[in-house]
């Protein structure tokens, strides 16, 4: 069995809880796109963990995790986050971490060029991009330049140290530019050396490994970062990711092209959440959004930042299940709409005085105006819910209603953000 666990809007939905709750019922879990520029939030009997790099399987003892080629990974970070769990009793060995060696190396210059660019861009137009200032865009730009450093070099470094003064003379054509000193050969060598040594052991061809997993019946679960609106085809370019979040590159991503998805879960709350700048067209401002974030927690797991929130927009929500082919749904923070007697939904957008309902163009976006519905509210504490009769009518009604105006499914609903706070609805 291959499945994904996808985003369907602005990322940030609770896929990680998601991946470490199904997470049992898989041999693996591989993620296959992105850097350490998000972060899944998980919350089990070990107590809370924000993973950046690290699939959210490495909480379990018997499941293999897999760093996949379509990553970009920050070697210091990736030291840092193993070994805080390491520091929390997690065990990881190259028997449960496998790194692709095709996968590529987020270089300290890549997030120099990131902050560079954001602080331009801030000071000459007031309008960033918002990235997260971790180098994620210039390093996959690197990438699609032939000009990056892969994983399996650190496994011949004498042919990577040759490539290093070219590369770096290139770089620093744009770093002198903004008017920064330049970058120093010799202190790109420190870094490979300091933090690539201790990870060659998990470095292996991820694509050998998994092909012949599947041959031997293993379940294999792929799991995605952010959600389809930052996908960078079909989100909301400029504000968005620069790898495909889209399930259906996961088996490219992670090392496997020849293979094919058996199952699309897509991950959506049951509110809209957007971490950045961009177009966010069902966005709340002032005290509604303050209710709304606080209730929510809504704090950007990688950077700490506010997520600006809203009412769930079933206009965005339709397409990402669209563009994620999604075949069933995981409800996440149905709890955190309990103090609410009255629900809105942003169920169609209005443009030049017409009703559209297909997610338009991102140009558009902002002139686009949410067109709001209120439900009922269920107003009570679900959070102790085991199963669907558990729940008040008001709360099934709304998943239920969800359900219809999407097109898809809702299986899993989750009522808090432990393990074990999540409802099968069938």
């Amino acid at each position: 069995m291959l499945t994904s666990i996808c985003g369907i809007n602005w990322g940030d939905e609770g896929k990680g809880r998601m991946v470490d709750l199904l997470s049992r019922d898989f041999d693996i879990v591989c993620r296959y796109q992105g850097g350490n520029n998000a972060g899944h939030t998980v919350i089990n009997e070990r107590g809370k963990f924000i993973l950046n790099l690290l699939p959210s399987g490495i909480l379990r003892e018997d499941v293999v995790n897999v760093l996949g080629c379509g990553m970009v990974i920050d070697l210091k970070h990736l030291c840092g986050e193993i070994g805080k769990l390491r520091d929390a009793g997690i065990k990881i060995t190259p028997e449960n971490l496998k790194i692709s060696d095709k996968a590529v190396i987020t270089m300290p210059y890549n997030v120099l060029q990131d902050v560079m660019e954001e602080d331009r861009l801030t000071k000459a137009t007031g309008k960033p991009y918002g990235s997260t200032r971790r180098g994620i865009a210039p390093v996959y730009a690197d990438k699609y330049m032939k000009k990056a450093f892969r994983m399996g070099e650190l496994l011949n470094t004498e042919l990577m140290f040759r490539r290093l003064p070219d590369i770096v003379a290139w770089k620093n054509l744009t770093v002198t530019a903004y008017g920064y000193d330049p970058v120093r050969v010799d202190d790109m060598i420190d870094y490979f050396r300091t933090y690539g040594e201790p990870l060659k052991q998990f470095i292996t061809d991820t694509g050998v490994f998994l092909n012949e997993a599947h041959k031997a019946g293993k379940s294999i679960m792929f799991e995605a970062q952010l959600g389809a609106l930052r996908d960078i085809d079909y989100g909301i370019v400029p504000y968005t990711s620069s790898s495909s979040t889209i399930a259906a590159y996961a088996p490219i991503g992670a090392g496997v092209p020849n293979l094919k998805l058996d199952k699309s879960i897509g991950i959506m709350k049951a509110y809209s959440s957007c971490v950045g700048e961009g177009p966010f067209a069902c966005e709340y401002f002032g005290e509604q959004a303050e209710r709304l974030r606080e209730a929510g927690g809504e704090y950007g797991a990688a950077t700490g930042r506010p997520r600006r929130v809203g009412p769930f927009d079933v206009v965005a929500s339709r397409y990402g299940i669209r563009c994620q082919g999604a075949d069933e749904i995981a409800l996440t923070k149905l709890d955190v709409l309990d103090g609410y007697e009255e629900i809105e939904i942003c169920t169609h957008y209005e443009l030049d005085g017409k009703i559209i309902d297909e997610f338009p163009f991102t140009d558009v976006l902002d002139f686009c105006k949410p067109v709001f519905e209120k439900v009922k509210g269920w107003n009570c504490d679900i959070s102790g819910c085991k199963k669907p009769e558990d729940l008040p009518k008001e709360a099934i009604d709304y998943i239920r209603l969800l359900e219809k105006l999407c097109g898809c499914r809702i299986k899993y609903v989750s009522v808090g953000a432990e393990r074990d706070a999540c409802i099968k609805m069938y």
